[in-house]
């Protein structure tokens, strides 16, 4: 059986389906149409993409040249997040897709220290590298966490960083083990909880604001990682898992997740153990905090039971369904970003401060 990428006439479906994945982080649909256009086949896909993003860069650096921080600061984001998206694919080239990574990695930074220079900075540890945003103008705010997915980076949600920010609340997005720009150096980590207490360690440390009022929120295999935490990180106080799976059934996935997690967990023997270890169906129950599950109603995934299973046993467990949402539902982000913003800033106005 050929690899994913090596699938026969795969490419305009896998173009296809990432439109709204792309759209949903911010790029422009038209850009995205346009780029990818000129993809020839999957292993083409990260240059072509990356080409994109360098010219953003070069749009960027003579913006800041010129003095003009507000677009050089658009540009770069703008080029970290067509890096990115040139990653999200089983790609054999892995020393390429890090690269690419780094890259977008350097682009977030130059696009806050232009934007943001006195209320953003770096947050690193053991397994995990993003960066913590303030909001302006708002002393000691609560601070949710935001995860990515199997294949996906802090990157890919900006968009989801400027709605919560809004709203008055601080936000440390962050790269865990086997994502982002820790891909290559790590492997995903199961066990989620000890990530998310190595980066609520580090945020004790930063001054102006409230870890004593912390929620996360993760996206697609993250959502699996949020409500994994919920269960097993105390200093949590709410949770929420977009398009997040409640188990895996290995035999029944289809390649493209088999090929990415064999390649992000090292091997078919350690992917498997992976997938078998990704299982709410005991751990749903002992979550004690509020948990919002989102979810599309067109995201179907063969051997991905969805999380709202979890949403059910979960003691204070909702869910959040909208019809024709995708996965991630980047097709209808005004159905349940406002929402989901608003209930994270609700439920943690409301717990007591540190």
């Amino acid at each position: 059986m050929p690899s994913f990428i090596d699938t026969p006439g795969i490419t305009p479906d896998f173009i296809g389906l990432n439109r709204s994945r792309a759209v949903g982080a911010g790029l422009d649909p038209f850009a995205y149409d346009r780029v990818t256009a000129g993809v020839p086949d999957l292993h083409g896909w990260p240059p072509v993409l990356a080409e994109a993003a360098r010219a953003h860069l070069a749009a960027a650096l003579r913006a800041e040249a010129d003095g003009l921080r507000v677009t050089a600061a658009a540009e770069f984001r703008t080029a970290a997040r067509w890096f990115h998206i040139a990653t999200v694919l089983p790609h054999p080239d892995t020393d390429l897709l890090a690269a690419l990574e780094a890259e977008a990695d350097a682009a977030t930074g130059r696009a806050l220290a232009l934007a943001e220079p006195d209320r953003a900075e770096r947050v690193e540890g053991p397994g995990f590298a993003g960066w913590l945003r303030r909001p302006a103008g708002v002393t000691t705010p609560p601070v949710v966490l935001v995860a990515p997915g199997l294949d996906s980076s802090k990157e890919e949600f900006h968009v989801l960083a400027d709605a919560l920010l809004a709203r008055g609340l601080a936000v440390a997005a962050f790269d865990g083990p086997g994502q982002g720009v820790c891909a290559a150096t790590s492997a995903p980590e199961p066990a989620y909880h000890r990530v998310v207490g190595a980066v609520l360690d580090r945020l004790a440390d930063a001054p102006g604001i409230d870890v004593g009022r912390a929620a996360l929120v993760g996206m697609s295999l993250g959502g699996y990682y949020a409500a994994e935490s919920a269960a097993h990180e105390p200093r949590l106080r709410a949770a929420v898992a977009v398009s997040g799976p409640h188990h895996l059934t290995w035999d029944e996935l289809p390649p493209f997740v088999t090929d990415t997690l064999t390649r992000r967990c090292g091997s078919p023997d350690a992917a498997r153990a992976f997938a078998a270890s990704v299982d709410l169906r005991a751990t749903a129950a002992q979550i004690p905090i509020p948990l919002l599950v989102v979810e599309g109603g067109t995201d179907v995934t063969p051997g991905v039971t969805t999380a709202a299973a979890a949403a059910e046993a979960a003691p204070h467990g909702e869910l959040l369904l909208v019809p024709h949402g995708d996965h991630l539902l980047g097709n209808a982000q005004g159905d349940w970003l406002p929402h989901t913003a608003d209930w994270l800033a609700t439920r943690l106005r409301a717990t007591r401060g540190s």
